[in-house]
């Protein structure tokens, strides 16, 4: 048995042709759906798209010769896409060959289908590929669509889908939005899409006129949906009990199989679904959407963690390069120097770097572009002038107060200053990319090409022999090297925004806006003191040799943590999404699913970087191999971190940004007292032990609040729970609400 949709793009023909095979499937029956294509979204491709293009060209190439060469079928095949090409050509060739190859397949699957015992359900069969020739073709009349419609086979039930102009409007921009860009190539743009309301109506009024039965199907929500679907499966089973079919096996769930006589298959019309029916519904969708979610969360935790391990790399090449070429005193002066610009421009963001993440992914869900445009300039203004600020002040203070018998200091805190809107600026980008769904493809510019620009600048710099090889000169290539990636953040910011942001007239919520400022502000300044205690603890006290030991044994510790910051770029998002929702427990599944994955990726880094710690530390100078217990402890905080899970991402996603804030200020106050008692005691590896012991301190308390407030458990102990109780398993819980 066949069946087919068809209606405007985005009115929900995949969701419900997907829901209605589920649904026969419970009752017994063998049900599919027929495969069509789907664009790939631009958050989980890294190249925005362009090699999933490629790969859909070759294999679309390979499909169609596999068709071509086949003996069975081949002149029928053939025969009914040219004959439906000539009568409504695409105006472009490129839309003919697509569509002739669209047909010519669909024909293949067709003819399969019919010969199948099999529940078959086209979302994109015959009615929905003429609909596409007419809108490609500009010009076709109801005479070329009568004529078109003559040549398709009819399906056993052909339904209409129905949504309103408004709604199909909207999910339209949803899904372009989050198109990878060179998937568009391949798709129409919305107002032709838009465009096809009127082909529809006349596809409609011709098949009712040639006695062909059409059933309308609403997709106005999850209850219209729902009722619609019970229709059909009733004149389905109608259909096939009558025809002397009967179910190939007794549904899993042990419920009675659905019986029905003909006089209800014909009553469409009357309300069928009861609240309970509309529960499963509602959770049949959201167990959909909660393992689309969870894939996305991989697939893109993983292209993320290989853009940070190159990134790392890169990185470590620039920190080996830096070292080797200005010395250990030098490295000293600049990473002090690097720890002071990263702070303020950390605090110069006002949080904005995250609640743009929050506050924006909140907007874009509620179909608020408006706010979504509101809260971008909001924080672009305030942000970018809050950094020129403390620049201007920091070099003021500099100048005034600095030794200047310690010149080469002195400089380079001035060229920190001077970098200080540069960083503040990459970051807001950066948190702008990712809001607007390009997670992977914003850590491009900060973490490949930043520091890649670094290497080379100091590489030619080194080669000529024409500049003092010290730390004044990193500093200026730093500057040089963040310009080029602010310029280049904020041209991807501008092709990843959403259709018609740009255009829409901003609304003020600065009330709201300015009240997640302090703590998030908060968290970021503290969030990296934390992470650079013990550097500016020993700059402080004099120790600069001591401090550059410190922050290199640092940045190799920090390689363990990669893999929490990976999982944490598309799980802020996602988790700000979940919470405008009010999806407590696809929360908990997402915050253990970014647990698992973040402390497997710890643990795989910290085993190999353990062993060799020692010998890699050592190709900066000998001076550095010393620093190799520090690294040691430090990976041990690291991964006690990232076996926590994102947990400073979901309470900012949250709305909790107070209570993380005041777990970041316990965190800092052990990591002062915890690496100054450390480095009485036993010098910088005492200033790692009291680094690690305040890390586990305040994870530690983010989890209690976490448990005691947003009602989710560790994230770990829930992924264990549920192994053993099989409470993961999403099948369990669907038949639990039968």
């Amino acid at each position: 048995m066949i069946i087919e949709l068809f209606g405007p793009p985005g009115s929900g023909k995949r969701t419900f042709a997907h829901a209605l095979a589920r649904r026969l499937r419970e009752e017994g029956y063998h049900a599919k759906v027929a495969p069509s294509h789907r664009p790939r979204e631009r958050g989980s491709s890294v190249d925005l798209g362009i090699f999933l293009a490629i790969f859909r060209i070759v294999s679309a190439i390979f499909s169609t010769l596999k068709i071509l060469l086949s003996p069975r079928g081949r002149i029928k095949d053939l025969s009914t896409s040219l004959s439906m090409i000539r009568v409504m050509p695409p105006k472009k060739r490129i839309w003919r060959a697509r569509l002739w190859q669209h047909i010519l397949k669909l024909s293949r699957r067709w003819d399969e289908a019919k010969q199948s015992r099999e529940v078959v359900i086209f979302d994109q069969g015959y009615v929905q590929a003429i609909a596409s020739l007419a809108m490609f073709n500009g010009s076709a009349d109801r005479v070329a669509l009568a004529k078109a419609l003559s040549l398709a086979p009819a399906a056993d039930f052909t339904l209409r889908v129905v949504a309103p102009r408004a709604i199909v409007e909207t999910r339209l921009q949803q899904r372009m939005e989050h198109e990878a860009p060179a998937e568009r190539i391949f798709e129409a743009d919305f107002d032709t899409n838009m465009r096809t309301f009127g082909i529809f109506q006349s596809i409609n009024d011709i098949l009712v006129g040639a006695d062909r039965k059409i059933i309308p199907i609403q997709t106005l929500n999850d209850r219209s949906s729902l009722e619609g679907i019970q229709c059909v499966e009733r004149r389905i089973i109608s259909k096939i009990l009558q025809a002397g079919g009967r179910p190939a096996a007794k549904g899993s769930q042990g419920h009675k199989i659905l019986e029905v006589d003909q006089s209800d298959a014909d009553d469409c019309d009357v309300k069928a679904a009861r609240t309970s029916a509309a529960s499963l519904a509602a959770a049949d969708v959201i167990l959909s959407h909660q393992e689309d979610m969870g894939r996305t969360l991989g697939y893109a935790s993983i292209f993320a963690l290989l853009i940070y391990i190159g990134g790392a790399g890169l990185t470590s090449l620039a920190q080996l390069l830096i070292a080797r070429l200005v010395g250990s005193t030098s490295y000293g002066i600049y990473s002090y120097v690097l720890a002071w610009t990263t702070l303020l421009g950390y605090l110069a963001m006002l949080g904005f770097n995250v609640s743009l993440l929050r506050f924006v992914s909140a907007y874009r869900a509620e179909g608020r572009l408006d706010l979504a445009h509101g809260v971008v300039r909001f924080a672009l203004q305030r942000s970018l002038a809050a950094a020129t600020l403390f620049g201007m002040i920091g070099a003021a203070l500099i100048f005034f107060f600095s030794d200047p018998s310690h010149k080469e200091l002195e400089i380079s805190q001035l060229l920190g200053m001077a970098a200080v809107p540069l960083f503040t600026a990459s970051a807001l980008g950066a948190a702008l990319v990712r809001a607007f769904g390009g997670g992977v493809s914003a850590l491009l510019p900060e973490r490949i090409v930043r520091d890649g620009l670094l290497v080379m600048l100091l590489g030619v710099a080194a080669l000529s022999g024409s500049w003092t090889l010290d730390a004044p000169l990193v500093m200026q290539a730093v500057l040089a090297s963040s310009g080029i990636t602010v310029g280049l953040v904020f041209i991807m910011a501008t092709r990843f925004q959403p259709p018609g942001l740009r255009h829409t007239q901003p609304s003020d919520a600065s009330q709201e806006w300015w009240a997640a400022v302090p703590p998030i502000m908060l968290m970021a300044g503290l969030d990296v003191f934390i992470g650079r205690a013990g550097v500016m603890v020993l700059g402080w006290s004099g120790h600069i040799r001591d401090a550059g030991i410190f922050a290199l044994g640092l940045n190799v510790a920090l390689l363990v943590s990669l893999a929490l910051v990976a999982v944490g770029v598309m799980f802020s998002p996602a988790a700000a999404a979940l919470h405008t929702r009010g999806d407590r427990k696809g929360l908990q599944q997402l915050f253990s699913r970014a647990a698992i994955l973040s402390s497997a990726g710890a643990i795989a880094m910290a085993l190999p970087l353990v062993v060799i710690v020692k010998p890699l530390m050592s190709w900066f100078g000998e001076d550095f191999s010393t620093g190799a217990p520090i690294a040691r402890v430090l990976m041990l905080g690291y991964v006690f971190v990232a076996l926590c899970g994102p947990q400073l991402n979901l309470l900012t996603m949250t709305g909790n940004e107070w209570a993380a804030a005041a777990a970041m200020i316990v965190g800092a106050i052990a990591g002062i007292i915890g690496c100054a008692a450390g480095i009485e005691l036993y010098g910088p590896l005492g200033a790692a032990v009291g680094l690690t012991l305040a890390l586990a301190v305040w994870n530690l308390a983010m989890a209690i609040y976490i448990r005691k407030r947003l009602k989710i458990m560790p994230a770990l102990i829930f992924a264990l729970t549920s192994f053993r109780t099989g409470a993961g398993d999403s099948r369990h819980r669907y038949r639990f609400l039968r």
